[in-house]
């Protein structure tokens, strides 16, 4: 098992990363928490997950060891693999996350993706005695969204800005530069649409 890789990051992709380890290029699945932290020719410290399937060798990377751990609680729970564990991570914050887990709110959780309400209902089943108020109410729950996903407000749109087809590399910049004069998601996703508009 890989417990973490260290190296440059030569290359940054749509939910991935590739980190230059003694020559060795590792590519390297990661949230958009972390994705969006990655600076391109700098060095980086990734805590990894390896998961391994009959076709492939995939690597699930993150910035901080709090992400980490959430993530494998995640893939503890049934019905549950590495692949939805880090959209979770992607779509919401963790502090956001542990707050719908402690307050057993499977609509919240519904929201995110790749979870119905019966994957809902179970990982609050399973997490509920591992993620307690107290580990919730200890960080940020004012990033907590009307919407319920949960993650910063910068963090909301460089996903949504992801999603829509933009890359990590231009769109973070951008959602830094006007993240100060906009308060919502929505607010600050137009300005961004509009800027990024301009440059194409």
């Amino acid at each position: 098992m890989i417990g973490y890789v260290k190296g440059k990051v030569t290359h940054i992709f749509s939910g991935s990363a590739f980190v230059d380890v003694h020559g060795v290029g590792y590519r390297v699945y990661v949230p958009v928490s972390t994705l969006s932290r990655l600076t391109l020719g700098e060095e980086a410290l990734l805590f990894t997950y390896m998961n391994v399937r009959e076709d492939a060798v995939v690597l699930y990377g993150f910035l901080t060891q709090d992400e980490y751990e959430l993530f494998m609680l995640l893939i503890g729970v049934n019905g549950v693999g590495p692949k939805v564990a880090n959209g979770i991570l992607s779509a919401s914050g963790t502090d956001a996350f542990r707050l719908a887990v402690a307050n057993k709110d499977s609509h919240i959780l519904t929201k995110l993706p790749g979870i119905g309400k019966k994957t809902a209902e179970r990982i609050i089943l399973e997490l509920q005695d591992k993620i307690s108020a107290s580990d919730a109410a200890a960080g940020d729950t004012a990033a907590v969204t009307a919407a319920g996903t949960g993650a910063t407000v910068e963090d909301e749109v460089t996903a949504a800005l992801v999603g829509l087809g933009y890359s990590v590399h231009e769109t973070v910049p951008v959602v830094e530069r006007l993240r100060g004069s906009h308060a919502t998601v929505e607010d600050l996703l137009k300005a961004c649409l509009r800027d990024l508009g301009t440059g194409r």
